[in-house]
């Protein structure tokens, strides 16, 4: 099993920064694809960027140019550093690791809330 928890959310001012942590332990190794996905009030779940093991990222159009994802495997943290944050981008947060070994199994955190609102 893996498990993995959010940390680093908060209220913040349009404009502003805010980066978001995701503590793995457990059966770290079964993890190959970590990312994250954020749920606005209201509506569904919806992807924000995802990092594979060669390091190859991907971003959502909403994400690409204001986030970045990184993986710390010393750690095994994973990170979303958010610049130039909007109201928009107000939701919970969560992390997300897929299984390397079992066909679409994911695993995920509880969420951490970002609010952007002044």
């Amino acid at each position: 099993q893996v498990q993995l928890v959010e940390s680093g959310g908060g209220l913040v001012q349009p404009g502003g920064s805010l980066r978001l942590s995701c503590a793995a332990s457990g059966s770290i190794f079964r993890i190959d694809v970590m990312g994250w996905y954020r749920q606005a009030p209201g509506k569904e779940r919806e992807f924000v960027a995802r990092i594979v093991e060669s390091g190859v990222t991907h971003y959502a159009d909403s994400a690409k140019g204001r986030f970045t994802i990184s993986r710390d495997y010393a750690n095994n943290t994973l990170h979303l550093q958010m610049n130039s944050l909007k109201p928009e981008d107000t939701a919970v947060y969560y992390c997300n690791g897929r299984d390397r070994y079992l066909v679409a199994r994911d695993y995920w955190g509880k969420g951490t809330l970002v609010t952007v609102s002044s």
